[in-house]
């Protein structure tokens, strides 16, 4: 069976499906929660979210991703740790038992879009063995209108199925679970993983292949935009500040993850939000608090007190990364075009648990190429025994796990697009200062507020700047709402010399992770780091 409501001619059996026990096309969030529901899937919480538990794998797999390495992707791909190869034969057999194991089973299917542009934009069809991640994928993706429904001919197709798993010594994964792309077949199988954000980081690689090949820069990023209309663009890996900064009220949010930058502009991939909500405060963040009481939300391992229905936020013990899918529509600052005007600012956040970096940076685009490439944050050093130091952590282009294509390529339309349209590019650091973790203090978020208000307004423009002669980066002199010393890293520091030993430590270490791709960039970029010792 079917259910009734009109959808694309283009049928399952082109994908290899057979034999299903129901089929449930483009269901609205309302009528998913109730098959969700029904099939035990969550819990209606109190005020109206979805919660459901994941189960063993609450974050993404990414030991478990490969790509389909044939004669298309062979001298394409940047194949290593991030794409690991899988073969055709291997796929093909995976695919098919896969197909087997879903024949009889209820199917949901949503038929969407990623990218919001008209122009870029991918028509994408997700296949679930849950009703929840038919939801999910509803919030997530851009749901287009009943006739482009009707006329839906997928670009890439995702089908995933939980409850299905591999065997490693057949099908050469390394343990039951799986996350295959294949290019070639335009197909994404997942399975073993209840975890939704598979599928959204999958469409996401599959764009990160697609659009640069495009001509078009594909980012890990949030985007906003000011009253005047102009945009600007914040990179950041985890823990930098990247969706706190960008989802500020005096401005409208275009997105909060995931973009392109292309010849009309910025524009979101996606028609939601999948945001962290572990320990999410109603005072520090009120309009993501607010969507985690909303109908139309899931919420990801958030615990639940099932007879009062009331959850909590506080509650880590599933784990850290619990998390709220919900759709941009619930932001009250969000713009529902999903677009924005060719940035005018492009903001590199980084959380330096070393205490060395300055609060705020001019990046120049050779710099910027140079910054984008190594992607560097830090960690804050874990409980374990002997481990008293910060960790270093670095993701090309702030998004490594996400990128099928060498870094190199995003880098270069990166300076392409810095150069074409006068983009300004800051090396914000939301981390430490006055010493090291342990030791100094965290950055003031007021602080950071202020900075990156006067760098989005142009009031750090014609600011004079001193060149830091460690890492080689302009740092403005003064900045509206912050002390000046603060501007100086090595001013906060009580020792001096403690600073300059630490600040060299981390240049050596951005020197040595370039070191990788230094024989991929031209001579300008590969000088902008921080200048020898």
């Amino acid at each position: 069976m079917t259910d009734a409501k009109a959808h694309s001619a283009y049928g399952l059996e082109n994908h290899g499906l057979r034999n299903p026990k129901a089929v449930y096309w483009n269901l609205t969030q309302a009528t998913l929660t109730e098959h969700a529901i029904r099939k035990g899937e969550g819990f209606l919480a109190r005020f109206g979210p979805l919660v459901v538990n994941t189960g063993q794998h609450t974050g993404r797999s990414a030991n478990d991703k490969f790509v389909v390495r044939d004669e298309n992707t062979e001298n394409e791909i940047w194949w290593g740790k991030v794409n690991v190869p899988y073969s055709p034969e291997h796929f093909d057999a995976l695919f098919a038992r896969m197909v087997d194991y879903l024949e009889g089973k209820e199917w949901f299917v949503q038929d969407c879009f990623a990218g919001v542009d008209p122009d870029r934009r991918l028509p994408v069809r997700i296949i679930n063995e849950l009703a929840w991640h038919s939801a999910f994928a509803r919030n997530m993706f851009i749901a287009g209108t009943d006739e482009e429904q009707a006329g839906h001919e997928p670009g890439f197709t995702v089908i995933n199925a939980p409850g299905f798993t591999a065997d490693p010594q057949i099908d050469g994964t390394h343990s039951s679970t799986f996350i295959v792309v294949n290019f070639s077949r335009k197909l994404v199988i997942i399975g073993g993983t209840s975890y939704a954000g598979e599928t959204k980081k999958s469409v996401f690689s599959v764009m990160n292949y697609l659009l640069p090949r495009q001509g078009v820069l594909s980012m890990h990023a949030s985007a906003n935009i000011g009253d005047d209309g102009s945009t600007a663009v914040f990179f950041g890996l985890s823990g930098t500040g990247k969706t706190t900064l960008s989802a500020d009220a005096s401005r409208t949010l275009i997105g909060d993850d995931e973009h392109g930058w292309s010849e009309n502009g910025i524009f979101n991939f996606e028609g939601g939000c999948y945001a962290k909500v572990i320990k999410l405060s109603a005072e520090q963040e009120p309009e993501i608090y607010q969507t985690t009481r909303t109908f139309g939300t899931i919420l990801e391992n958030v615990v639940l007190d099932e007879s009062t229905r009331s959850i909590d936020l506080d509650d880590s013990s599933l784990t850290e990364n619990t998390r709220a899918s919900y759709p941009i529509s619930q932001v009250p600052n969000a713009t529902m075009t999903g677009r924005g005007g060719q940035p005018k600012n492009i903001v590199f956040l980084t959380c330096d648990a070393f205490g060395v970096l300055p609060p705020v940076a001019r990046l120049s685009p050779a710099q910027a190429m140079y910054h984008f490439i190594n992607g560097y944050t830090a960690k804050v050093a874990g409980t374990e025994k002997g481990v008293t130091e910060p960790v270093p952590t670095f993701s090309p282009c702030f998004g490594g796990p996400f990128l099928p294509l060498h870094p190199r390529q995003y880098a270069e339309l990166l300076g392409k697009n810095i150069e074409a349209h006068g983009a300004k590019v800051w090396f914000i650091n939301t981390g430490w200062t006055g010493g090291a973790y342990g030791t100094g203090e965290r950055m003031a978020i007021n602080h950071t507020r202020a900075i990156v208000n006067a760098a989005l307004d142009g009031k750090l423009d014609d600011v004079a700047t001193v060149t830091d002669p460690i890492f080689g980066l302009e740092v403005p002199t003064e900045c509206p709402g912050v002390p000046a010393e603060v501007l100086n890293p090595r001013n906060t520091w009580a020792d001096a010399d403690a600073y300059d030993s630490q600040a060299r430590k981390l240049a050596g270490l951005f020197q040595e992770n370039f070191a990788k791709y230094a024989d991929d960039v031209p001579d300008s970029v590969k000088t902008a780091g921080p200048p020898a010792a």
